[in-house]
């Protein structure tokens, strides 16, 4: 991503009962809360270390200790998770690539690509979403009525997108943290940080390997 770029990142209040709610359990509402900020302060370690012209927190809740400096924070709109993607990308002016928080191990060389040869990234989500969709030109008509948090999520966004007449770029799936099988294969993609040494605290004991 060139300098030039905005970088989004939308994203919840890590708060018990509000976030990660398919980790409990195994995980207590707390320990998922917990999981959850770590989540998120990777995320957000990671685009403050990409040259972008602004970053920007989407988010729906109040910012606490776990925000690094050089973010604007803006609030989430009302409605649907397509309107309030929409809604990121209509404050934005020029390049904007926008993620979410369920993403630790995403790195400033995932969010480096620039737009010289295509009018959209997308980067597909294992479970069939996406975690990265990256506008030229913020459109957002592109994501408005989009049906998020199914199977076909990505397909429907990808094609939207094509059916725009944009040239799109691929970037590399990622998976998703939803459940305790996830949270143990993403630490291990990312040993060294701040997810993965939380889900070490949490998850000391065998009986913690459950997958839900």
């Amino acid at each position: 991503m060139t300098a030039a770029t905005t970088l989004l990142v939308i994203a919840k209040e890590p708060r018990p009962g509000r976030v990660k709610t398919r980790l409990s359990p195994p995980f207590t509402p707390a320990e998922a809360a917990a999981l959850a900020e770590a989540a998120l302060s990777d995320t957000l370690a990671a685009v403050a270390a990409t040259p972008a012209r602004r970053r920007v927190l989407v988010l729906d809740g109040a910012p606490g200790p776990w925000l690094p400096p050089g973010f604007d924070v803006v609030p989430q709109c009302a409605g649907g998770l397509d309107e309030r993607l929409a809604d990121a990308f209509a404050g934005c002016t020029g390049p904007a690539l926008l993620i979410g928080m369920d993403t630790p191990q995403v790195t400033p060389a995932l969010l480096t690509a620039d737009f010289r040869d295509c009018d959209a990234c997308f980067g597909p989500a294992e479970d069939g979403g996406f975690w990265a969709l990256g506008l030229a030109r913020p459109e957002p008509a592109l994501l408005r009525g989009v049906p998020m948090s199914t199977p076909v999520t990505g397909a429907v966004q990808r094609e939207r997108l094509l059916a725009a007449g944009l040239r799109v770029r691929d970037l590399p799936p990622l998976r998703d943290v939803d459940t305790a099988a996830d949270a143990r294969a993403v630490a291990a993609l990312a040993p060294h940080g701040r997810f993965a040494a939380r889900l070490a605290a949490c998850a000391p004991a065998g009986d913690r390997r459950a997958s839900r």
